[in-house]
C-alpha cells in the first residue's frame, strides 16, 4: 500500500531503515488512519490523480449498472463514478469498519450495498455483477490467494462482465520475492502465527498477475494504461 511505498523502494535498494517495522492487522491499521487516508492516497502515490477518475471512466455507464468493488475504502473511485452514472447499484466489501461507515455517510442517498468482511470469505452471488473493480487494496497477497479470490469473481460477474484491476506490481520476480520473504521475516521475529492478514506490501509482478487472472477464467487480459509502478488491467469474462 502506498503507506508502506517510501520504505519498500528504500528496502529494495538494500539502504538500512533507522525505523522499525511493527505489522498491524490490516482492518486496525486502516481504522487507526481514517484520518486523513483520502488526502494521503490522492497525493502520496504517483498518478493517483489520474488513476482513480480513469478507473471509475471504464465501469459501466447504463442504467442502473451493478458494480462489485473490493477493498473499497472510502470510495475514492465513486466520487468520479457517480458523475458518470449516477444511477450505478454498487456492492463494496471491505475490512475496515470505520472506512464503511465513512463511505455510507458521504454517499447517503445512493444505491451502494456495504459488506464489512473479506473479499475472500464473503460470498459473492453469481452472475450478478456487470463489473467488478479493486484500487489500490490487492498488493498483500500470494498469487494462490489472488487465484482463488478471482475464480470467485469470475462467477460474480454477468456475462461479457469485466473485472477491472487498478494497482502497483513489483518491477521484478526478485523484489517479488523479496517483499514476500520479507514478510514472514516480520511475522517470525514479531512472534506473530495466525493466518490473519497483516498489512505489508507485497505486490506480484504484473505478469504473475495476470497468470493468476487467466488461471481463474478470464480472457482478454491486458494493461490500459501505467503510472510508474501502478497499472490498471481489464479481464473480461
Amino acid at each position: 500500500h502506498a503507506y508502506d511505498r517510501r520504505q519498500r523502494q528504500m528496502c529494495i535498494r538494500d539502504i538500512n531503515l533507522s525505523e522499525k517495522v511493527f505489522l498491524e492487522k490490516m482492518a486496525q491499521f486502516f481504522n487507526k488512519r481514517l484520518n486523513g487516508y483520502e488526502e494521503h492516497q490522492l497525493n502520496a502515490i504517483d498518478g493517483a490523480q489520474e488513476f482513480y477518475p480513469f478507473t471509475a471512466s471504464l465501469l459501466p455507464v447504463h442504467n442502473k449498472a451493478t458494480v462489485l468493488d473490493l477493498g473499497c475504502g472510502t470510495g475514492l473511485e465513486l466520487e468520479y463514478y457517480f458523475k458518470l452514472n449516477p444511477t450505478a447499484k454498487i456492492t463494496r466489501v471491505d475490512l475496515s469498519e470505520d472506512m464503511l461507515k465513512a463511505l455510507k455517510e458521504k454517499f447517503s442517498g445512493k444505491a451502494i450495498t456495504v459488506i464489512h468482511g473479506s473479499y475472500f470469505d464473503v460470498a459473492f452471488e453469481k452472475n450478478r455483477y456487470d463489473a467488478a473493480v479493486s484500487v489500490e487494496s490487492l498488493h498483500h497477497f500470494t498469487k494462490d490467494a489472488k487465484t482463488s479470490l478471482y475464480k470467485k469473481i469470475f462467477q460474480a460477474l454477468a456475462t461479457d462482465g469485466f473485472f477491472i484491476l487498478t494497482d502497483y506490481f513489483a518491477q521484478t520476480e526478485k523484489e517479488e520475492n523479496f517483499f514476500r520473504q520479507e514478510l514472514l521475516r516480520l511475522k517470525a521475529e514479531q512472534g506473530i502465527s495466525d493466518n490473519e492478514f497483516y498489512h505489508y506490501d507485497t505486490p506480484l509482478t504484473a505478469a504473475h498477475e495476470m497468470q493468476a487472472l487467466q488461471e481463474a477464467g478470464f480472457s482478454q487480459i491486458k494493461i490500459l494504461a501505467q503510472w510508474g509502478a501502478t497499472c490498471i488491467i481489464k479481464a473480461v469474462k
